[in-house]
């Protein structure tokens, strides 16, 4: 797993290492059950601060990416498929509100999808 965090950016670097955990588990490079570094660990190999990538591993748990095992470490939960299904999942259902808010038929919201498409 390659981290790097750039000072310069405009995100915060707790921010950097979510953002790019989570990348790798939406293309595959994290498969489901594989175990990340510590926390320390990987605090270690990018110079950020342990509270720093406790912060990022959180968020991920939050997200239902990662889960910690107490000591046994932090793996990677959601296979490429389940993140990129609940993403679908939820903008399917946020599309199907605002389709019913427009009073589009469900041919017409269909019409609309496969235009987009």
């Amino acid at each position: 797993m390659i981290i790097s965090v750039d000072p310069a950016a405009p995100q915060p670097p707790y921010e950097q290492v979510k953002q790019q955990i989570e990348d790798q588990i939406r293309r595959g490079e994290l498969a489901q059950g594989t175990r990340l570094p510590t926390v320390r660990q990987l605090a270690g190999e990018v110079g950020l601060a342990v509270n720093t990538v406790a912060r990022a591993y959180k968020e991920l748990e939050a997200d239902r990416l990662v889960e910690t095992r107490g000591r046994n470490g932090t793996f990677v939960l959601a296979s490429r498929s389940q993140v990129d299904d609940e993403d679908t999942r939820a903008a399917a259902a946020a599309f199907a509100r605002a389709a019913r808010r427009a009073g589009l038929s469900l041919a017409e919201a269909t019409r609309v999808l496969h235009d987009a498409w």
